[in-house]
């Protein structure tokens, strides 16, 4: 941890809470906050805006995982959450909600270090990903709509294909817009005098 990273710590034992804080403060730049029980949790965890939270939790249900994670906002941030026991099949559910790592046998303060850097490391490979698959989804849909006003043209003016996006490309380069914007601009026209 080369930077600060402000980090909430959800734990509602104080003496685990401190060796936590402890190990956090021997690893290096970290300003930390805990939070000592789960009632209004999405509004605690929002005043200190931390960079990753660490949830420990003996035994979650799956109603408490889903409050948790919601709370902590683990599409925004890495969360670490720390159980005590196999917790009957919600390591699956925990990831589907967006937790970046997941520990059976509870948070050891030794391996608070190495659990954070490796939180923060999925998310950042999960948050790319989700970038990426956002990118590939607005091009297929801007790519549906240039097809469509390419058939709206070759229909209109009774020409080809390469033609119509001939003319899609050539009237997007002199408005100096994106081909796209042009495509969904006749697309819509086009549903207008339908």
């Amino acid at each position: 941890m080369n930077q600060t990273l402000t980090v909430v710590v959800v734990e509602q034992n104080p003496d685990r809470a401190d060796a936590i804080l402890e190990a956090l403060k021997a690893a290096g730049s970290v300003e930390a906050h805990v939070i000592d029980g789960v009632s209004e949790l999405p509004r605690k965890i929002a005043v200190h805006n931390p960079d990753v939270v660490l949830i420990d939790i003996d035994n979650p249900s799956r109603d408490m995982l889903e409050e948790l994670t919601t709370a902590s906002g683990p599409m925004e941030r890495p969360v670490a959450m720390f159980v005590s026991g196999a917790a009957g099949g919600l390591s699956k559910a925990a990831v589907e909600a967006g937790v970046s790592a997941y520990v059976v046998d509870g948070l050891h303060p030794e391996r608070v270090k190495p659990i954070i850097d490796t939180a923060i490391a999925r998310f950042q490979v999960l948050r790319q990903m989700r970038t990426e698959l956002a990118e590939t989804r607005r091009a297929l849909e801007e790519r549906k709509v240039i097809d469509r006003a390419k058939g709206l043209l070759m229909k209109a003016k009774g020409i080809q294909e390469d033609e119509a996006y001939a003319l899609l490309r050539k009237t997007a380069m002199n408005q100096n817009r994106r081909v796209a914007d042009v495509a969904e601009a006749l697309v819509t026209a086009s549903g207008l005098l339908s």
